[in-house]
């Protein structure tokens, strides 16, 4: 029996995905598992018995990855089961900064006791006249699930559509456009794309990428949008563009001090993935990766161990090994169960940067000494006996 915890709410279609083997366990330092969306977990200790942590969407910005890595905790995200939320936010997003929506319904709401507020309307809308993204150019940095199908739709809402991504994966190719233009250099994007809309992750060398030199290489009236994460932008380089009317709107989903207010600038609520679809479809992807890995050891969609997929064991045995990705360490582990008379039916190792996994399927099961042999290892964070 396994006990999960859930760090924040999660949808109960997601939950009612967990099988008889799985209980809700209110105290996370019991649990085996947690699932969890925006708790930030830099601060909590990690105890011995976790084995895993699920983040119903996409940014693990709020967890520690190299310190579930070293524990021999692998953590999970859920790509791809929100982008449709954040897709249609974001050409909302466009919509909104091109058309003076927000402040034509702001007008609006300050003339609610006029009873000619009709009339006054008529006279007032030109204050308010706008463009169409129709014929328009787009840049999307970012091929991921939500970049993709940002830029499939722009084209279909009859953009011209430049896409930036160097390292985009043989399935995103597929699926993309083929009326995207796909450049090599990020500053073709910004010197030529009305909308530029940023769709990556962050890391050290994506941190403010959006800053005065890229800014200063856009055009006057480009209009950015953020709906990625907030330190992918210097905002205060953008809000000191916009005053000087070097760009036209800046978009973002990330409420803060610096934006909020600011002439130019639309902010929502963090808004993106707050629909019931995209929770429900971040729950079950996440309640799915926990029940395969608990069950099986099998490992997708991990952003701190690679992808490991042995099936369902129909052996005698199966021993998964979380390890740090160096030289002799399969040898080592496969020593201990020759030495034990036990032979391996079948086994897979994978890499991915500093850490590996290494999985073992028996036809008889291990014993306490080997395992305890194993962790015993050099660079081993977990051995775990999945069956």
């Amino acid at each position: 029996m396994f006990k999960y915890n859930c760090l924040n709410p999660i949808a109960k279609v997601g939950l009612d995905g967990f099988n008889k083997n799985f209980v809700a366990c209110e105290d996370f330092s019991n649990a085996d598992c947690v699932l969890v969306r925006s708790a930030k977990m830099h601060d909590m200790e990690l105890h011995d018995n976790l084995m895993a942590i699920a983040r119903a969407g996409a940014g693990v910005n709020n967890i520690p990855l190299d310190k579930c890595a070293e524990k021999g905790v692998v953590v999970f995200n859920t790509p791809g089961a929100n982008a449709n939320g954040v897709k249609e936010l974001v050409l909302a997003g466009m919509l909104y900064a091109s058309r003076g929506i927000v402040d034509g319904i702001n007008w609006i709401n300050s003339e609610k006791d006029d009873p000619d507020v009709a009339k006054a309307a008529e006279k007032q809308k030109k204050q308010y006249a706008g463009s169409e993204i129709s014929g328009k150019k787009l840049g999307v940095i970012g091929l991921g699930a939500i970049g993709i199908k940002v830029a499939n739709a722009a084209v279909n809402l009859g953009m011209e559509v430049y896409g930036y991504d160097p390292y985009i994966s043989v399935d995103a190719a597929w699926n993309l456009s083929r009326a995207i233009k796909h450049v090599l250099n990020v500053e073709v994007i910004y010197a030529n794309c009305d909308y530029i809309t940023i769709h990556v992750p962050l890391l050290d060398s994506t941190r403010h990428m959006i800053n005065k030199e890229s800014i200063k290489l856009m055009k006057d009236s480009a209009i950015l949008l953020n709906f990625a994460r907030d330190e992918l932008v210097d905002e205060e380089s953008v809000v000191a563009a916009l005053k000087v009317g070097k760009i036209k709107k800046y978009v973002s989903d990330f409420p803060n001090p610096t934006t909020a207010g600011q002439e130019g600038c639309i902010v929502t609520p963090h808004l993106g993935a707050s629909t019931a679809e995209s929770e429900d479809n971040c729950a079950v992807m996440a309640v799915k990766e926990l029940q395969d890995y608990m069950e099986n050891g099998n490992i997708k969609n991990s952003v701190n161990f690679p992808k490991i997929d042995m099936g369902v064991c129909d052996k005698q045995g199966r021993v998964l090994i979380l390890h740090e990705n160096k030289a002799n360490m399969i040898t080592k582990f496969a020593s201990y169960f020759g030495d034990a008379g036990i032979n391996i039916a079948e086994m897979n190792n994978k890499s991915k940067g500093n850490n590996a996994v290494s999985v073992f399927d028996l036809d008889t099961p291990s014993t306490e000494d080997i395992i305890e042999k194993i962790n015993a290892v050099p660079g081993v964070y977990k051995v775990r006996v999945v069956k």
